[in-house]
């Protein structure tokens, strides 16, 4: 548990130093939001309804900047095999580094998320769905953000074929975490915050398994 500790806070360290990934990350973020009601138009009822989807489709683009980075910094200067080499199993040590990410990045996004929510003239229900919705769906993007960064590895361009990969699997996080939102708004409970639930659930409890053979694979070769 400690080893876990160390790597998770180790991790933490390098995601403020090298660049600023969060800072990034809400940059383009707010920048998104900002920029959709300015295209839509200053109609608050549509952009109520858009709300859900806009921000979430946001919040998701804002977290792959700094994914293709979660095992490649490590990977490029050696630590990775000595990662891998140290008692600690891989398997654990992916999940540290899917927790950190989501520590410096998805839950910096759902901070932030009310905020924007005010511009798109979202109501108090709407604000805390859409905030408990980010709040139990982006560890999902972070964990199946692991499984392509760990797949693209060694590849020179894995950067860009990364969100190629993962925004597929991604689609039902914004399905229901969008349909949350909207279901409030319709005063039409649908279940969406559950099936989130769950498919969060099953991704942050697969993810280390299939991110560290995914690794071992790249090591290997």
């Amino acid at each position: 548990m400690s080893a876990f500790l160390t790597l998770l806070a180790r991790d933490l360290r390098l995601s403020v130093r090298e660049g600023g990934g969060a800072a990034l990350a809400l940059g383009f973020f707010a920048l998104v939001a900002s920029l959709v009601p300015l295209g839509v138009g200053a109609d608050l009822n549509l952009l109520a309804r858009v709300a859900g989807g806009i921000l979430w489709v946001a919040a998701v683009l804002a977290a792959l900047l700094s994914l293709d980075r979660l095992f490649q910094s490590d990977y490029e200067d050696g630590s990775l095999d000595v990662i891998a080499l140290s008692p600690l199993p891989l398997e654990a040590a992916s999940a540290a580094k899917i927790a950190a990410h989501w520590l410096s990045t998805g839950l910096p996004l759902t901070l932030m998320s009310p905020l924007l929510a005010l511009m798109f003239g979202l109501p108090g229900e709407g604000i805390l769905t859409l905030f408990l919705s980010l709040l139990i769906g982006t560890p999902a993007v972070s964990a199946v953000g692991a499984i392509g960064a760990g797949l693209t590895l060694s590849l020179r361009r894995g950067g860009l074929i990364l969100p190629i990969l993962i925004l597929p699997l991604l689609s039902p996080v914004v399905i229901f975490g969008a349909g949350a939102v909207a279901g409030v708004l319709d005063g039409l409970p649908n279940g969406a915050l559950g099936l989130l639930a769950a498919f969060s659930l099953a991704a942050t409890l697969l993810s280390p398994f299939v991110a560290a053979a995914c690794v071992r694979l790249n090591l290997a070769g």
